[in-house]
């Protein structure tokens, strides 16, 4: 109806309730003066509700130069202070300019379903609104919740690969231990195996050490026996000594007696000298000479004595030198002395050699015996090092094969829980599907309803005319019937009305119908 303003006011992005919400909810009582108001009522309550857009034109009409050059500051004090003064400086023009303007019924219709579509629209975006805004909260609730649970998930799972990161680390300081382990069990194999060549050695060594004090002792035996049959000789050597000292002592004795019978024998001859003189000198003589025989007798048996001890030194001192036994002769010693001195001493000399051969080999197998016994408890240390290091890692098998299964529990929770929440995804997307056809639908009845209320409304301005036309023409009391059914087409219209608002109420703010 007014082009220019429209486009000004869209210009300026004014609104129409900005000016006219008081106009329709108050019926200008508080934009105009209550005489005007007043008379817009009366025209109100006989014509109905046109009267109102055509007075709001009117108004508009009036302003429209002023408003023109306005903005929208402006425009808002214009309508507050300057435009209610002159409407109420001339109230029959402003009802004849009222009463002026016309209205296309078709045209308002049309704006009317444009209108009221636009306001379904805008419900239905309204109520879409609000049903994202329940969305976005309920899905920013579980993302939150996804997150918190997502965090959890990453802070498990954190605390799962330091865990694992010290268990590997762990299991590396275990690898490292068993591979030193390995290398000092390796080692000490390889000592081992040097340990049993060593013994193995010594083994051969005692062996030959038995062999060569067998046949050290197969020699002692035939020493022995030599030494026995040495000792055989000693013995008939020193009874033959024993024989000849007698013998010595015999001569002795002889020599003695006759020493005594010579000095008797020259007593005797002194005093026959001196009693008879040289009487028996023929006869002392022949006695002279048998004595110096047997003198002579005794001397020869000393000297086959002594030829026969030092015979018997010579073959000692063979035997010695056979022996490697060096002993220089005692020139003051007696041949018995000698011969047990040199048989004693061989003897403990050869005892000696083969007792310290004897305690040098039993030494050699005291000591290879203890580096047996240490190597033995070193493998048993190493041995109960491994099972321990082994009990460890089994230990730490087992804590890691708990770990993942937890870890797989976790996943598998995880994943049960994403399926979850996938189904429940999908049945609230199917309730929403449901939600929104019961909603297009229950819109579609409600236009429906609308479109059979402006008919029946249509019915009834028809019959209005129908029934104006019959009073005019006199026939209304033929016509009661019609009269009936209008009583009854504005019961249902009233019971319609009642049930389904009409557009033309305040809720629908019909005053954005003005701007267009």
């Amino acid at each position: 109806l007014i082009p220019d303003l429209h486009v000004h006011f869209q210009s300026q992005s004014f609104h129409t309730s900005m000016y006219a919400s008081s106009w329709f909810l108050t019926l200008f009582t508080t934009a105009l003066a209550l005489p005007t108001a007043c008379r817009i009522i009366d025209v109100f309550l006989l014509e109905g509700m046109e009267v109102i857009f055509k007075v709001a034109i009117a108004l508009l009409t009036i302003g429209k130069e002023d408003l023109l050059c306005l903005d929208m500051e402006g425009m808002l004090k214009f309508f507050q202070k300057d435009l209610p003064p002159r409407a109420d400086a001339d109230p029959d023009g402003l009802m004849n300019l009222a009463y002026n303007v016309k209205f296309n019924a078709k045209k308002m219709k049309k704006l009317e379903k444009e209108y009221t579509v636009m306001k379904i629209k805008e419900q239905e975006e309204m109520v879409e609104l609000r049903r994202l805004r329940s969305e976005n909260r309920l899905l920013r609730q579980r993302v939150e919740l996804l997150e918190a649970e997502s965090s959890e998930l990453a802070d498990r799972l954190v605390r799962g690969q330091v865990s694992r990161a010290e268990e590997e680390e762990t299991t590396f300081v275990v690898q490292r231990e068993l591979a030193a382990l390995r290398h000092s069990h390796l080692e000490t194999t390889h000592q081992l195996e040097l340990a049993h060549e060593e013994i193995t050695k010594l083994s051969l060594k005692l062996q030959q050490n038995d062999n060569s004090c067998q046949s050290s002792l197969e020699e002692m035996s035939a020493k022995q026996e030599q030494l026995s049959q040495k000792e055989e000789l000693v013995s008939c050597l020193q009874a033959q000594l024993v024989k000849e000292r007698l013998r010595q002592a015999e001569n002795d004795a002889l020599i003695r007696d006759l020493r005594a019978r010579i000095q008797e024998l020259e007593e005797d001859k002194k005093t026959l000298r001196e009693s008879t003189v040289d009487n028996s000198v023929a006869h002392l003589q022949e006695e002279l000479i048998a004595v110096k025989l047997r003198e002579a007798e005794a001397n020869l048996s000393l000297k086959e004595l002594r030829q026969r001890v030092s015979e018997l030194g010579a073959q000692w001192q063979r035997h010695l030198q056979e022996h490697r036994v060096e002993s220089p002769p005692a020139p003051d010693s007696t041949p018995k002395k000698i011969v047990s001195n040199l048989f004693w001493e061989n003897r403990s000399h050869e005892t000696q050699r083969l007792e310290e051969e004897l305690m040098t080999t039993r030494v050699k197998e005291i000591e290879a015996i203890t580096e047996l016994k240490e190597l033995r408890l070193k493998v048993m240390e190493l041995e109960t090092q491994v099972q321990v290091s082994g009990n460890q890692l089994r230990r730490q098998d087992q804590d890691i094969k708990q770990l993942r299964e937890e870890l797989e529990s976790a996943a598998t929770r995880e994943k049960e829980a994403a399926a979850k929440l996938r189904e429940q995804q999908h049945r609230y997307t199917d309730l929403e599907s449901k939600m929104k056809d019961d909603l297009m639908m229950a819109r579609i009845r409600d236009a429906e309803h609308a479109q059979c209320v402006a008919e029946l409304a249509q019915k009834i301005s028809r019959l209005e005319l129908k029934n104006s036309e019959m009073v005019a023409e006199g026939e209304l009391r033929s016509n009661l019937d019609d009269s009936d059914k209008v009583r009854e087409l504005q019961d249902k219209m009233a019971e319609m009305k009642a049930e389904f608002p009409t557009p033309t109420s305040p809720d629908c703010e019909p005053w954005k119908w003005l701007e267009s």
